[in-house]
This record gives structure tokens, sequence and C-alpha cells, in this order.
């Protein structure tokens, strides 16, 4: 018996130690795997990896660097949890296919914001001169055409974007939850579908219905469309409006017209935020909402927001009009410069460099003027700091955007 009782203790601990062996040679292989597949967009950090007999894979103090961004992407902990040491051995042999039941559980993700996240080489002539008018036109800067960035909600006191994630892969479909500290959140459904790995990609099989999509600013919207009010110097409602009119405008330019509540719901959201329930597109992700046609005069958008129904939430088709060709500028009328006597005077943008700590007033092709000191200038932006509130806040603003440039400086003789 004495025998007995060793010989299954020394064969527990055999098997324990050969799946605890095993479980973590096997997460080696895939995850050395993944680093070179990704290898020429990033680079995959796989952190401390360890497991649990009831089939869970950890990993500890994981992270991604992605290339075209300036901060990596911390994860505290990433956890998969298959079930059972079986099927957890057997997903790490043989990631295709996935288990039929898995858990992807991620803790402590975290991003510092920075000014400017994206490197030079990826912002580069990103702008298309022929695209549509954008649907989403968010501006908390003097110029319109520069959007909300990461170096405006820094200024809103979000340093970091941090969270959790969760993917859940049951017999009901595919579940994921995106919850942040100060972002808000996010859920989407995707009913009788999995996710699958073919070829080393992941795919969505099964896809028929449409995913449902629940989004909570968890406050986020008040607090952005104050400051964006604040910094373009227009009231919350007007910049709302001014964003509702620009999604009205860009649909416009791809043939359909928003309904009337369409569009008071997207002003709502803007300036209150809440909870949106609504469907989206499984194939594409977009929302789908529908297009009223004779064949189907009562179609709406099945969107709740606050747990209301909201009506009559549709798009109609229209002839796109092609905008008229505008005018030819007048040239402006140079100022005479008076030796001596100290004023404003324009000098060529592409010199900016050398008016580096000096007074300067912009001119934006739209009309809007921004004064304030010269502090940094590079490639695409300009940085100019101005006084506010008994502290200084520093506005990037795009070159490209700049009319007239001019510094406060004596005239000089001719």
């Amino acid at each position: 018996m004495k025998r007995l009782l060793s010989f299954l203790i020394i064969l527990a601990l055999v098997v324990f130690v050969g799946f605890k062996a095993g479980a973590w040679w096997l997460a080696d292989q895939r995850l050395a795997e993944a680093r070179t597949a990704l290898s020429e967009i990033g680079v995959l950090q796989r952190g401390n990896i360890s497991s649990a007999l009831d089939g869970r894979l950890l990993l500890k103090q994981a992270g991604w660097q992605d290339f075209r961004l300036t901060q990596p992407l911390e994860l505290g902990l990433v956890e998969l949890d298959t079930g059972s040491p079986v099927s957890l051995l057997t997903a790490l042999m043989y990631p295709e296919p996935l288990p039929s039941d898995w858990q992807l559980k991620v803790e402590q993700a975290s991003m510092v914001l920075e000014p400017v996240m994206f490197r030079n080489w990826v912002t580069a002539g990103a702008e298309a001169e022929d695209a549509p008018a954008p649907l989403v036109v968010l501006s908390c800067a003097p110029d319109p055409r520069q959007q909300l960035g990461s170096g405006d909600l820094t200024r809103m006191g979000i340093e970091a974007i941090r969270g959790d994630l969760l993917l859940i892969q049951d017999s009901e479909g595919l579940h994921a939850e995106l919850n942040t500290v100060d972002t808000g959140s996010l859920e989407v459904h995707w009913p009788d579908t999995r996710l699958q790995l073919l070829d080393s990609e992941l795919t969505l099989a099964g896809e028929q219905d449409n995913a449902s999509v629940t989004l909570r600013d968890g406050g986020l919207m008040r607090r952005l469309s104050a400051y964006c009010g604040r910094e373009t110097g227009l009231t919350v409602n007007e910049w709302a409006g001014k964003a509702a009119t620009a999604l009205d405008a860009g649909l416009r330019a791809r043939g359909y017209q928003a309904s009337d509540q369409l569009v008071a719901l997207y002003r709502q959201w803007l300036t209150e935020g809440g909870e949106l329930v609504f469907p989206v597109a499984a194939t594409t992700g977009t929302p789908d909402i529908p297009v009223r046609t004779e064949g189907s005069p009562e179609a709406a958008w099945p969107v709740t927001y606050n747990g209301a129904t909201v009506p009559d939430v549709y798009l109609t088709t229209i002839e796109v009009v092609e905008p008229p060709l505008p005018a030819e500028a007048m040239e402006p009328v140079a100022v005479q410069e008076e030796p001596g006597k100290q004023g404003w005077y324009e000098e060529d943008s592409e010199n900016a460099a050398g008016w580096i700590g000096r007074q300067v007033r912009i001119t934006l092709s739209n009309g809007n003027q921004v004064e304030g000191r010269l502090d940094i200038v590079g490639e695409r932006e300009m940085d100019i700091t101005r006084s506010v509130g008994g502290g200084e806040v520093s506005y990037p603003i795009l070159i490209r955007a700049i009319s007239q440039f001019e510094v406060w400086r004596r005239g000089r003789a001719d």
C-alpha cells in the first residue's frame, strides 16, 4: 500500500511537471511563430509564461509595439481559458481549428498618449485631396480641418488609455467586451459566429445576422464637447451643430440624406453621451442603417438610446451634386512697412523656423486667426502657445492650412 501511494504521488508529480513543461514549450513555440508573422508591422513581447491545471494559459507583462505608433501597448495579464488541460495542450499543438469553447481575458492593458501618436512616415501624404467629405468631423482647434487627436485627450487630462478586454467563444456565438477607465466601454455580440484561425489569419465563420453593439461613453462626451466648444470659441450646441452638419454633408457627398432623427440622435450623443445599442453589418463592422425606398417605405434602424427606442432613423438616396469650383482668391494687399515701427508684418511660412520664440499671427484658409508664441516648427505642423486661464496651452496648426503668416516685429526699410 505504501509503494502504491508512493507510485501515485510520483506519477502525479511527473504528470504535473510534464503538463507545465509541455504547456510552456508549446506556448513559447506558438508565440515565436506569431512574433515572426508580425515582425513586419511590430514587435510582440511574450512576457512571462505560466499555466494552470484547470486549462488556463497566462502571460504576464506582455506587450506589443506597433512600428506605426510612438508608444507600446502594455498588457499586464493575458489569460486564455480552454476549460481543461487537455483542451489547452490540444489548442497549443493544433491551433487550427480553435476549441469549441474558450475565453480570452486581457487585464491591465494600457497605452500612454502623446500629442503625436503616429510616426512621420505614416502620416506623410496621408491626406487625399479627392477623398469625399468625412462623415465624422470633430474639430477641437481654430482650424476646422484639424481633427480631434491624442493631444486633445491629454489636454483633457486623459494621459493614457487603460482598460480590460474579454473575448468569449461559446455555442451562442462570439462575444467581446472592452471596458476602459476614462473613455467608456464597448460590447459586441456576433450570434452563431465562430472565430477561426486559417493559414495564420483570424477569420469569422458563419456570420449571417448583424452583430449587436452596445456603446457607453462613461461621461467622455460631455467632457469632450465642453473642451472642443471652448477651444473653438463656440458653445456646446454650436459645436455639436457643426459636427452634425458635417455628418449630413458627408452623407450627401456619398448620395445619401440622413433623416432628421438620425441627425438629432448624433447631436444628442455628442453633447450628452449615454448608452447606444445598435446593429452593425457583421462582415464590414459598419452601422447597418437601412435606406428607405418605394419598396420599403417603413424601413428604420433599430437603435436604442439610454433604453428607449429611437424611431425614424434611416437614410434616403439623393443625387450627388458636384460642388461648384471656388472663385480665385484675390491677392492680399501687402502692408507697407514703416522702418522702426512695431506691428504685424507678413513673412513666408516656409521660413517660420527662424521666428521661433516670437509672437506670430496666423490666418487660416477658413479665415480664422490664431495669435500666440511660436514654439515648434515641424514638417507638417507648427505649435502656437497661448495663455489660457492663467496657464499656457499649445495648439498644433497644420502648415498646409495657413494662408497668411505674420510676425510682430519692427518694420524694415526697403
